[in-house]
């Protein structure tokens, strides 16, 4: 069983520059939510990070509001917080594969995000894992986001081997001579 299992947890990173994470949260849920912010909150604190908490109606919108707030806000990083809860009908896994497709992409697109939407059978794993004081996976989210952040600090210097292009720059274009040269 998971529960009985030792698990190795990453120390956090430490920042020389302030950090600032936007808590995208689907409060269907409002009482587990509320346990994940908190928990999310506090690991945000202790590594020095100021946090944003914004809501949107249920866990398909979180890859909508954060790949908006990647492109027109000013966050280094970003919390998902949610909870869906097996019923009788196959939305389940409608919801919980394409919120977590969406926040995925949005990964493999440099965003650091930390995926703390719940995928649970009913409402006490919910509760378990929500609670800041048992498994935390609020605070567990938040840690991903800031490890990711870290990650991209590190990597902001540099133009090769890493799959990201240096805002700015540009791509020059292959084919005919006549026109612009240049993307």
């Amino acid at each position: 069983m998971a529960a009985n299992e030792q698990h190795y947890t990453l120390p956090l990173p430490v920042f020389d520059k302030p950090v600032r994470l936007l808590i995208v949260v689907a409060p269907y849920y409002r009482d587990i939510a509320d346990n994940m912010i908190a928990g999310a909150k506090a690991t945000a604190a202790e590594a020095g990070a100021s946090v944003d908490v914004i809501e949107v109606p249920g866990a398909l919108e979180i890859p909508t509001a954060i790949g908006m707030a990647a492109r027109m806000a000013d966050y280094d990083g970003f919390v998902a917080i949610g909870c869906v809860i097996r019923g009788e009908t196959t939305h389940y896994e409608t919801v919980c594969n394409d919120s977590s497709r969406g926040l995925t992409m949005l990964g493999l697109q440099g965003v650091c995000i930390g995926n703390g939407i719940l995928t649970v059978e009913n409402r006490p794993q919910a509760e378990v894992r929500a609670d800041p004081a048992d498994q935390n996976k609020g605070g567990g989210a938040a840690a991903a986001a800031l490890h990711l952040v870290a990650l991209s600090r590190k990597w902001a210097g540099r133009t090769q081997g890493i799959g990201f292009r240096p805002q700015g720059e540009s791509i020059r274009l292959a084919g005919e001579t006549e026109g612009p040269s240049q993307a």
